[in-house]
């Protein structure tokens, strides 16, 4: 039980549904769909798309998306991927011809087909019970009608107005009056409204067909982007088989590859050959072991992850009990690993969000751009900002994620979904980039070892590595921060929070759920 003489929130406790998003609108929307009858899919993707207007640097239909579903919460697991592709002229010789040596961060050279309507879509028609049309008028109304912008919104904003300035579009649209909106303006995005009633109206041809997917090749094109309308038309996702290892008796289950979800398992592995529970939470020598895990488990991220209908990932030896027993043996308790090399981290802007209905139906979803405002390119017509993923992509040869036609590229946005006992335990995920994987390890590490509520296991201060540092949250205590750095670790404070989640337990016996929301960012959980 947290110490109510401090400051922070408690868990959302319910008996029928509880949602949880980074949000306040998007947690209403779903609540006000559950409470109409909808169920857990039709309250994702009710607030996917009010997160996709409320939150647009971290957001929006321009992106991609993956889930994690466990029907009646059982411990069948149903994976979507919903990630797009390479553009089909986006060649390797291409970019060498064109004297690139690497994919830019951002315009149009970044960007990959978006994959997140057609997700919304499919999810909606094969598990949903409601319309895709009728779940998207809420973002459509806030959108068309005006949304406050809330404080973690406005933070994020300030800092890409240079970014938003460069595109003619999106400095009309997102930079009203010649700057970033501060918290408490109101903001609103007309032509994106009516883009989503189009979409509403005929579906994901509404967006991957006609004038919104002409808007968009037509600027991608105007910048030196290789798309074609064909490249949209033949955007489509798949259900893929999760992947899962087992931590402490807790089944935990990713998106494979091209996903990176396999890196927190790995790194899951990796840790359950020390005794956590034994140490203190906040203390030294565990986030010394976790910040270990981590290096040791990005590097295979780093060199490994890829497209696997484009290149060969050994997912089973990753993820197998010996190869993680092998790799332990590099982590030294005491001492800071001074000879692996360091992974290639970016930070970027995501959204997740938990629904459990009535019916204990468990989604674990999660929606993305990439950076904040994604590639910085917006269609002017249709008030899309469009992803960044294809920063991603590598131009060596030999790696398994170059760059290729019709290619995804390695993916940072990663559900999570626990089952214990043949039940679902617990939709769960932590935004952040390439924080994600470290982000989902101190979460449930958090829970299973140290028996946190899933409010005080996000709530917890958090470290990673950026580059060669130790990047660590003010709530580090001092000592702890003096114990890393004795250990060899050269640290930094972080300028900005380690990312940001949201998860739900179920408690089968007690016919319970308990919601937590992280306050990294605006959202809350809400429950009934």
């Amino acid at each position: 039980m947290r110490d109510f003489q401090l400051p922070g929130r408690s868990p959302v406790r319910a008996t029928e549904a509880a949602v949880a998003t980074s949000h306040p609108l998007a947690s209403l929307t779903a609540i006000e769909v559950l409470r109409g009858g909808g169920n857990a899919i039709d309250a994702a993707v009710a607030a996917g798309a009010v997160l996709a207007v409320v939150e647009p640097q971290s957001t929006g239909i321009g992106g991609d998306g993956f889930m994690l579903y466990a029907p009646k919460g059982g411990a069948k697991v149903i994976a979507f991927n919903g990630s797009g592709r390479s553009p089909a002229a986006a060649t390797l010789d291409w970019y060498q011809r064109e004297g690139f040596t690497g994919i830019p961060t951002f315009g149009p050279h970044a960007v990959t087909v978006p994959g997140v309507i057609d997700l919304w879509a499919r999810v909606v028609a094969d598990h949903g019970t409601r319309e895709l049309g009728a779940l998207l008028q809420p973002a459509i109304r806030y959108a068309e009608e005006g949304y406050v912008i809330h404080d973690r919104v406005a933070f994020d904003w300030g800092y890409c107005a240079e970014l938003l300035a460069q595109d003619p579009a999106a400095a009309r649209i997102l930079l009203p009056n010649g700057r970033a909106p501060k918290a408490g303006e109101r903001h609103r995005q007309p032509e994106l409204g009516q883009t989503l009633r189009r979409i509403a109206e005929k579906g994901r041809d509404g967006f991957y067909k006609g004038a919104v997917a002409e808007d968009m090749v037509n600027h991608l094109r105007s910048l030196g982007g290789l798309h074609t309308l064909e490249d949209f038309a033949a955007a489509k996702g798949d259900y893929v088989e999760p992947v899962h290892t087992n931590y402490r008796g807790v089944d935990l289950f990713q998106l494979p590859p091209n996903n990176q979800g396999l890196t927190a398992l790995l790194m899951l592995n990796l840790l359950s050959g020390f005794d956590l529970g034994s140490l203190d939470p906040v203390g030294a020598e565990r986030l010394h072991l976790e910040l270990e895990a981590g290096r040791l488990a990005y590097r295979d991220r780093d060199g490994l992850i890829a497209d696997p209908t484009k290149a060969t990932v050994p997912v089973k030896e990753l993820l197998s009990k010996g190869y993680a027993d092998r790799l332990r043996s590099h982590i030294d308790r005491a001492r800071a690993a001074t000879e692996l090399p360091p992974p290639l981290l970016n930070k970027s802007e995501t959204i997740y969000l938990s629904v459990v209905d009535r019916d204990r139906n468990a989604v674990s979803f999660i929606n993305s751009i990439y950076y904040s405002f994604g590639s910085g390119v917006m269609a002017p017509k249709s008030g899309v900002i469009l992803q960044n993923r294809g920063a991603s992509f590598r131009m060596d040869p030999a790696h398994p994620n170059v760059i290729a036609p019709g290619k995804r590229p390695m993916h940072t946005i990663m559900p999570g979904m626990a089952v214990k006992d043949g039940r679902a335990l617990m939709p769960y995920g932590v935004m952040g980039g390439d924080y994600q994987p470290m982000g989902h390890v101190h979460y449930l590490t958090n829970l299973i070892d140290f028996g946190m509520d899933p409010q005080a296991a996000l709530d917890a201060p958090r470290v990673f590595f950026s580059r060669d540092l130790a990047e660590i949250e003010r709530g580090v205590r001092p000592d702890v921060i003096a114990g890393l750095q004795r250990k060899g670790h050269r640290t930094l404070i972080a300028e900005d929070p380690l990312g940001g989640g949201q998860g739900i337990l179920i408690d089968w016996q007690a016919g319970t759920l308990t919601a937590g929301s992280d306050p990294r960012k605006d959202g809350c959980a809400l429950g009934y």
